[in-house]
C-alpha cells in the first residue's frame, strides 16, 4: 500500500501555514472586520491574536508529541480516549476546512469582477476544479505553487502598507478615534470584531494535518506555528492600521475588495496589481485548505475511522487522490449554497470548539506524559488559559446569535 512521503521543509511549511492564514483572512474579511468594531478594528485584531496564541503554543506542543495527518483527531483520542469523540472533532474540523475553502473562493469573485464579469458559478466550479488538479498533482509540488502564492500575497499587503503609511496620522483627533471609550456596546463590538478577526488568523491549525509529510516534525512543526503567527500578526495590525486611516469603516465594509480600495484611495491610480495580488492571496487559501481536508479524509480513513476509499494513496504522485476529489466537491456545494458572512461565522464557531477540546486534550496528555524525550512541553497554564479565552469568545458569539 502506498504512503505519504516526508518533502515539506521548515520554510515551505512557513510558506504554506502563511498563505492559508493571510488568504483566508486580510484579503477577504478585513472590510466585514471594519463593519462590526469599525475605527477600533486594530483592537479586534490584537484581542484575537491573543486568544490565537496561548492555542497555537498547545498545537506547538501536540504536533511534536504526535507528528501525524489528522491531527487533532489524534490529539482528541490521545486526551480522552474516545473513538467517537475523535471521529466527530476530525469531522469538525474538516468541515470547517471546508467552509473556510467555501468563504475564500467568495472572496476571488471579488477581486476577479474587477477585471471580469462571469457568473460566479461558472468562476468558482472552474477555480475549485484547478486547485484540485494542483492538490493531486503532489505535496511537493502544491506546497511549492503555495510558497510562491505566498510570496505575492506578502508583497501585496506590504505594498498597501507603503502606498497608505503616508496617511497615519496620531494627533489628538485621530487618537480619539482609535481609543475606545468606557461602553458595553463599544466592547461588545470590538470583541465581535475580533471573533471575526478570529477567522483571519486561522490556519495554523491546517499545519498539523500534513505533519506526515514534514522532515523532521517533531522540531519543524512548532518551530513553524509560532514563526507563521507572529509574521502575520505583524502584518494584520499595521494592514488593519493603515486602512482605517485611508478609508472610513463604511466605506471598506461597501466593497468585496477592501484593500483594492484603499490602493485606490491612497495612490489616486486602479488597484489592477493589486486585484491581481488579491485573487492570488484567495487561491492560495483555498489550495491549502482542500490539501488539508483531504489529509484529515486520509488520516481518519487509515485509522479505520472513515471508509478506506479515502485512504487510497495515487501509486505516482503520493496524495489521497479520492480524498482530494470528495473534499473539492464538498467545497464547490457549500459555495454555492451559503453567502460569504455566513460561512465565516460558521467556521469561526466550529474552530472555537474545536479548540476547546484540544487544549483540554493537552491537559489530559500533560498529566498522564509530562515530560516526553525530545519534545518541546509548554507550561500547563498554556491550555489552561487558552480554555478559558476560547470559551468567553465562543459565550460571546452565541449570545449574538440569541440576540
Amino acid at each position: 500500500m502506498n504512503t505519504l512521503k516526508r518533502e515539506v521543509s521548515l520554510s515551505m511549511l512557513i510558506f504554506y501555514g502563511l498563505g492559508n492564514i493571510l488568504g483566508a483572512g486580510i484579503y477577504v474579511l478585513i472590510g466585514e472586520i471594519a463593519g462590526v468594531s469599525g475605527y477600533y478594528m486594530p483592537l479586534s485584531f490584537i484581542i484575537a491574536c491573543v486568544v490565537v496564541f496561548f492555542t497555537a503554543l498547545s498545537y506547538a506542543e501536540l504536533s511534536s508529541r504526535y507528528p501525524v495527518s489528522a491531527g487533532e483527531a489524534v490529539y482528541i483520542y490521545e486526551g480522552f480516549g474516545s473513538e467517537k469523540l475523535s471521529i466527530m472533532i476530525g469531522l469538525m474540523i474538516a468541515f470547517s476546512g471546508l467552509l473556510s475553502s467555501a468563504t475564500i473562493i467568495h472572496g476571488f469573485y471579488g477581486y476577479l469582477h474587477t477585471f471580469l464579469e462571469l457568473p460566479s458559478f461558472i468562476i468558482s466550479t472552474l477555480l475549485i476544479f484547478s486547485l484540485m488538479l494542483i492538490a493531486i498533482w503532489g505535496i511537493g509540488e502544491s506546497v511549492k505553487v503555495a510558497s510562491i502564492l505566498t510570496m505575492v500575497e506578502v508583497f501585496g499587503l506590504l505594498l498597501v502598507i507603503y502606498v497608505a503609511a503616508p496617511y497615519i496620522n496620531f494627533d489628538t483627533q485621530h487618537l480619539q478615534k482609535l481609543i475606545p471609550p468606557i461602553d458595553f456596546a463599544v466592547t461588545n463590538s470590538i470583541i465581535l470584531g475580533a471573533f471575526l478577526a478570529f477567522y483571519a488568523f486561522i490556519g495554523f491549525e491546517d499545519m498539523v494535518n500534513i505533519a506526515q509529510e514534514v522532515k523532521n516534525p517533531t522540531k519543524t512543526m512548532p518551530r513553524a506555528i509560532i514563526i507563521v503567527l507572529i509574521t502575520s500578526t505583524l502584518l494584520y495590525i499595521c494592514v488593519a492600521l493603515v486602512s482605517i486611516f485611508v478609508l472610513t469603516p463604511d466605506e471598506l465594509s461597501s466593497t468585496s475588495a477592501p484593500l483594492a480600495m484603499v490602493y485606490e484611495s491612497a495612490t489616486g491610480n486602479k488597484a489592477v496589481m493589486l486585484s491581481f495580488i488579491g485573487m492570488f492571496a484567495v487561491i492560495n487559501g483555498a489550495l491549502i485548505q482542500m490539501i488539508m481536508v483531504s489529509r484529515i479524509f486520509y488520516g481518519m480513513s487509515v485509522k479505520g475511522w472513515l471508509p478506506k476509499f479515502l485512504g487510497v494513496v495515487h501509486s505516482k504522485t503520493d496524495t489521497p487522490i479520492n480524498a482530494t476529489v470528495m473534499a473539492a466537491m464538498m467545497i464547490g456545494i457549500l459555495t454555492a449554497a451559503l453567502p460569504l458572512l455566513t460561512l465565516a461565522q460558521s467556521t469561526s464557531f466550529l474552530i472555537f470548539i474545536v479548540f476547546i477540546f484540544v487544549n483540554i486534550a493537552l491537559v489530559k496528555i500533560k498529566l498522564k506524559h509530562p515530560k516526553p524525550e525530545g519534545v518541546r512541553i509548554y507550561p500547563l497554564l498554556v491550555p489552561i488559559v487558552a480554555i478559558c479565552l476560547n470559551l468567553v469568545m465562543l459565550g460571546v458569539q452565541v449570545a449574538s446569535m440569541i440576540d
